[in-house]
């Protein structure tokens, strides 16, 4: 009985116009355009410079600031007030000052000021703009001192040099950091969208009255609407890792074959989360409107774009009945650190609860009139 099952779910994908190229080419945009456009690196950030000094050591560390990739030199004010009207007129994102008598200062005594002002309206760029200027003054610094080697007393500087090495992402590339998360998402939206508009598809086609006539009990029902969208996820699955490794040369350090365990249940998670959904909603239109009710908040609560430890203790507990948080976790814990089964059973414990949660609800909330 699932056999023809099977069979006529197939060939209800494949007579579709749309879905077939859907399943295609939805990945590959996904990943052409969402790890350069879901960046969270802050650059070209719109710098203005009040030289208040128009000294030597001014004039380098104006040059270290521009050379750093970071800034672009948009206007040099002649006072803090008028690099101000840069700032409100949208032509300035940051303000550096310099202030009068700067290089007579590190020379005497060794401490000169700068003021940092930052326009807070985007607060992440304004947060990360004054960071980013602030590590490279302590870079200048650091240069000074190197050149010097003495302080104003001629004693010895002690000195100490950090050399940071960065874990399983040497080179702080974000999009080794999004990549196995957007995948995570992507097969939220197929696996999720797909199921929970093929029942109440036919629903309004009016052939689930057909299937409601047959002896066919509403387990083999539900099978038979899971496991074509399995295979699928699979697929897409692997269209990813494909394009993943071609465009980013981004590669699992970890067994591909646990992704893909992994992958399968949470697969039947979110399958089974729009079969329900499919099942209690009488239209399409309302099918995905609450697919994409549930789909925001277990996108923006996963910890997809910002880390789940910073957030408040009410979202937290949220991400704990979350699953889309618990694959992005093992994705990323795999593609980047090479992690095992082992060090991911906390994961596979709770996907495994939430497929069996989900599915036998979907079994349970088919009604099926003979």
């Amino acid at each position: 009985m699932i056999k023809f099952l099977l069979e006529k779910e197939f060939k209800q994908i494949f007579r579709n116009p749309f879905l077939p190229k859907l399943i295609l080419f939805m990945p590959v945009m996904m990943l052409l355009i969402m790890p350069w456009a879901a960046n969270q690196e802050i650059k070209n950030i719109k710098l203005s410079i009040v030289d208040n000094d128009h000294s030597s050591y001014s004039e380098r560390l104006v040059n270290k600031v521009i050379a750093s990739g970071y800034f672009i030199l948009k206007d040099v004010s002649g006072s803090n007030d008028e690099a101000l009207k840069s700032i409100e007129s949208g032509k300035a994102d940051i303000i550096l000052e310099i202030r009068p008598e700067f290089e007579k200062d590190l020379i005497k005594t060794g401490i000169s000021n700068v003021m940092i002002s930052a326009n807070a309206v985007n607060g992440t760029k304004g947060g990360l703009g004054s960071a980013y200027l602030a590590a490279i003054m302590n870079d200048f610094s650091h240069d000074i001192t190197s050149e010097w080697g003495l302080n104003v007393n001629k004693e010895i500087i002690p000195t100490i040099d950090i050399v940071p090495h960065n874990k399983y992402n040497i080179y702080l590339d974000y999009k080794v950091f999004m990549v196995p998360a957007l995948v995570v998402m992507l097969l939220t939206m197929i696996a999720g969208f797909l199921p929970a508009l093929n029942i109440v598809g036919e629903k309004e086609a009016g052939t689930i009255e057909q299937m409601n006539v047959t002896p066919v009990n509403r387990l083999t029902f539900i099978l038979g609407k899971l496991v074509p969208y399995w295979i699928i996820g699979f697929v897409v699955l692997s269209i990813c890792f494909i394009l993943a490794a071609l465009i980013y040369g981004i590669l699992p350090v970890g067994n591909l074959l646990t992704i893909y365990l992994y992958a399968g249940i949470y697969i039947l998670v979110v399958s089974g989360l729009g079969l329900v959904i499919s099942n209690y909603s009488d239209t399409m239109q309302q099918a995905m409107f609450v697919m994409f009710f549930f789909m925001l908040i277990l996108i923006l609560l996963s910890g997809l774009f910002t880390p789940v430890n910073s957030m408040p203790d009410w979202a937290q507990m949220i991400s704990k009945i979350n699953p889309l948080s618990y694959f992005i976790e093992v994705m990323r814990s795999i593609y980047l650190k090479g992690s095992g089964i082992l060090e991911l059973l906390p994961q596979f414990f709770a996907l495994c609860g939430f497929a069996l949660f989900f599915n036998t609800w979907a079994v349970l909330s088919y009604k099926k009139s003979n």
